[in-house]
């Protein structure tokens, strides 16, 4: 992991928060690599023991917030608060779900209940 160009600008959250360094590096790699997205910022989200990014996706100006986890997590309600607090209240967040063989599932989560659009 540490010869791979990623590496620099993970290094000191990868460090920092083993226990999601897997699902960190591998959502990066996915958001600059192969989604080529646009503005890629890290983020310590010191009270959810994690890092985030923030960016653009290709071809748009909307501020987008990513949260990696490992699907083998269990993630509670107080942490999506802690989550969603630390971010500063954006509108949603996507939440990286990623496995062990390597693929991920971006869920859309909106703090509160909101209706889905008909």
């Amino acid at each position: 992991m540490e010869n791979h160009p990623s590496y620099p600008v993970l290094s000191e959250l990868l460090q920092k928060y083993p226990r999601s360094a897997g699902s960190l590096f591998q959502t990066y790699n996915d958001l600059k690599y192969a989604q080529s997205w646009n503005d890629l910022e890290v983020l310590d989200l010191s009270s959810c023991q994690r890092g985030a990014f923030r960016g653009r996706r290709p071809n748009t100006d909307t501020l987008l917030y990513v949260v990696p986890c490992s699907l083998s997590e269990s993630l509670s309600i107080s942490w999506f608060h802690k989550t969603f607090e630390q971010l500063e209240k954006p509108t949603n967040i996507y939440l990286a779900i990623n496995s062990e063989d390597s693929s991920i599932v971006y869920y859309k989560l909106s703090p509160g209940i909101v209706k889905p659009p008909m």
